[in-house]
């Protein structure tokens, strides 16, 4: 990344159960690091998805700083709340200047490009939250 601004992301994984183990999403980290991004925290959950009060997510909610990515394994990793909940979620990443990032989905790679021309705007469509 030389020339170019470190880009910080913080990683939020997430499992249901205290009987399941967050082990196979620690790659999310390594994947992060290797597409040039400082990991600026790790939070790590045991709590269902459709519980919006999860203090993991709100703990990394309120520490996002603007620019920084969010970095989840699946996207119902950070939700499976219901679409509204979901949708004010989003809204609240965005809100603190943040983006979200699920591998598969939008390419940790492509964010630390520039974030310009189609990179950005497939970004924005897939985290605007207004309705076609």
């Amino acid at each position: 990344m030389a020339g170019s601004e470190v880009r910080a992301a913080r990683v939020y994984l997430r499992v249901s159960t205290d009987e399941q183990d967050l082990t196979r999403q620690e790659s999310i980290v390594a994947g992060a690091r290797a597409a040039g991004f400082y990991v600026a925290a790790v939070y790590r959950e045991k709590a269902s998805g459709a519980r919006p009060d999860r203090p993991e997510l709100l703990r990394m909610v309120a520490d996002l700083q603007p620019g920084e990515v969010v970095v989840a394994e699946k996207i119902d990793r950070i939700s499976r709340l219901p679409l509204a909940e979901a949708e004010l979620l989003v809204e609240t990443i965005r809100g603190r200047g943040a983006r979200l990032a699920v591998p598969g989905i939008a390419d940790l790679s492509e964010l630390v490009a520039d974030s310009a021309g189609v990179a950005r705007i497939v970004l924005e469509a897939m985290q605007d939250k207004r309705r076609a």
